[in-house]
């Protein structure tokens, strides 16, 4: 009987030990995922300045990737400075629908 009780003792610790560890995991994946998320929406919530902007910046836009930001430079660099935010509208590819989902955030 007291081999019987080890065994049992035994099983239940490593049985405890295991349960504590995936949940300890589980914790850990679940605060880094919100942590990440957090990260994303600072990051989309910053205000970016169409005449100052970097292409780092300008992609964090909605909407914009790489190849529209690089655009987004080219005719600011060719036409000067924008004079309004709807001057984006001017750049090939940027249409009304990406000016109404980064409207709180873009400046001149």
């Amino acid at each position: 009987m007291k081999v019987l009780s080890l065994k049992a003792l035994f099983c239940a610790l490593l049985t405890t030990t295991v349960f504590f560890n995936t949940n300890l995991a589980l914790a850990k994946a679940a605060t880094d995922s919100i942590k990440e998320v957090k990260t994303k929406e600072v990051t989309m919530q910053q205000v970016v300045y169409l005449n100052t902007s970097t292409l780092d910046d300008l992609v964090t836009l909605k909407g914009v990737g790489h190849k529209k930001a690089q655009a987004i430079l080219s005719y600011r660099k060719q036409s000067g400075d924008f004079k309004s935010i709807n001057d984006l509208t001017k750049v090939k590819g940027i249409g009304e629908k990406i000016l109404i989902d980064n409207q709180g955030r873009l400046k001149i």
